[in-house]
């Protein structure tokens, strides 16, 4: 696929990076030459420099035959006009555009009535507000991810010692909880995948993912680690975008929640649009402020400031003073693997995030959603089964006659509004929405292969 991608910032670097790994075209436009020297020293891509709504730029990048655009530039207006110049000189197929402002994203007549032709919008401050929901609302997880439009998740949990499944084999999981069906996907221990079997044992501090309907995700978890007690009070460290949209979804759900925002201007503007929010002003690694403010009985302390040291610093004294479970927003990748076991109990990574709703519209065959997991190096993906046994590689075949690649495993699927969890014996369907774990990317060509249905396929 022939990609051009308008800026060289974290999102368009990042997808840079996992895109040209997997045998795609990609040409990275930016202003910043350096920054473009930089990525092509180091990846596989053509760069052109310029700005990205020029025509004349555009057509540089080879956008006459290019199959899809890519605008994720700093600038809102950039984006979308690149999109318009891309639709209506270059006849380009697909066009997606990050788009930040709340002023755009509540006028959505600008893009339904083709004013602005985007295909796809992306809005990362939106997917990190869901992402961090999720977090709050099941406390023990490290990572809370939704498929099939939310009946089906996937939820990874590290082991702890109060856990009944810990030091038992998988086998056992059913007899533990006898009216749920779910699966293990993954085993992550010391920085290692496990293939899950049968007589795989749960250890000490396991990182284990697993796949259930949402409403059992709970009666899981309790057997890997005790279940936190239901989250009330939430502190948020940073008013910007991120943070106001957190403290507006978590005040609408009835907690109790408290914002600290060191811009006096910023501070005024979050306190003037919330009802329930106390806003703060202040430094949230102040050690005097947050025990005025009873860190020591917050549920949950989450840092989103733009600046990843101040999150790490404030989460980790917060962490400290008695705040039962902390987060923080981090982007330098060095920093996501350095803290992941650190005294943050959950680091969240936008880049990994925002990549992996952008890659839902990239893969080939019928994938409707992508999850990056552990850094970037394995996926969760949602597929679509189409065609029948003649044209397609999976319908009408059991789970365990597939051909699917070393390490790679289907957990879920959704059939007619139904969750099915996959064994070895469960038969693929036409329609069926399947939920596979990849835990190696270079096999993410055989899946999308699978998926694609074959009008000549034998």
């Amino acid at each position: 696929m022939k990609i051009i991608i308008l800026g060289a910032g974290q999102v368009g670097a990042s997808t840079a990076e996992v895109l040209s790994g997997e045998a795609n075209d990609i040409t990275l436009i930016d202003i910043d030459s350096n920054a473009l020297r930089q990525l092509q020293d180091r990846l596989d891509i053509r760069t052109v420099t310029g700005n990205a709504a020029y025509p004349s730029v555009l057509s540089r990048a080879g956008a006459e035959d290019a199959d899809l655009l890519l605008a994720v530039t700093n600038s809102d207006e950039i984006n979308m006009v690149a999109c318009t110049i891309a639709a209506t000189i270059f006849d380009t197929p697909t066009k997606m555009a990050r788009i930040r402002a709340p002023e755009y994203l509540t006028c959505q007549e600008i893009f339904d009535n083709d004013a602005f032709p985007v295909d796809v919008l992306i809005s990362p401050e939106q997917i990190l507000t869901n992402h961090i929901m999720r977090l709050v609302e099941y406390p023990s997880a490290i990572q809370v991810l939704d498929f099939a439009g939310g009946r089906i998740q996937l939820a990874g949990v590290r082991a702890d010692h109060d856990g009944p499944m810990v030091g038992c084999p998988l086998s056992e999981l059913r007899d533990h909880v006898p009216n749920v069906d779910a699966r293990v996907a993954a085993i992550y221990r010391s920085e290692k995948v496990i293939s899950p079997e049968a007589d795989t044992i749960i250890k000490l501090e396991d990182e284990v993912f697993f796949v259930a309907a949402r409403e059992n995700i709970n009666d899981v978890m309790r057997e890997m680690r005790k279940v936190d007690r239901l989250v009330n009070r939430v502190m948020l460290a940073g008013g910007g975008n991120i943070g106001f949209g957190l403290a507006t979804n978590l005040e609408a759900k009835g907690y109790s929640v408290k914002v600290i925002e060191r811009d006096p201007a910023c501070a005024e503007s979050v306190a003037d649009r919330l009802n329930d929010t106390v806003v703060l002003l202040g430094d949230a690694a102040d050690e005097e402020l947050l025990r005025q403010e009873n860190i020591d009985g917050m549920d949950v302390f989450c840092a989103v400031t733009n600046n990843d040291e101040a999150n790490i610093l404030s989460a980790m004294l917060a962490k400290r003073l008695g705040a039962r479970r902390v987060m923080a927003l981090i982007n330098r990748a060095v920093y996501v693997a350095l803290f992941e076991h650190s005294e943050l109990d959950v680091v969240i990574s936008p880049r990994l995030a925002t990549v992996g709703s952008i890659l839902a519209h990239i893969r080939r065959g019928d994938i409707v959603a992508v999850h990056s997991l552990k850094h970037g190096s394995a996926e969760a993906i949602e597929a679509i089964a189409h065609g029948d046994r003649n044209s397609s590689r999976v319908v009408g075949r059991g789970v365990r006659d597939l051909p699917l690649p070393a390490g790679t495993g289907i957990g879920a699927i959704l059939r007619n509004d139904e969750v099915l969890i996959a064994h070895k014996d469960t038969v693929i369907e036409s329609e069926d929405h399947i939920i596979l774990f990849v835990v190696d990317k270079k096999y993410i060509p055989e899946v999308e292969r699978l998926f694609q249905v074959d009008v000549m396929y034998l």
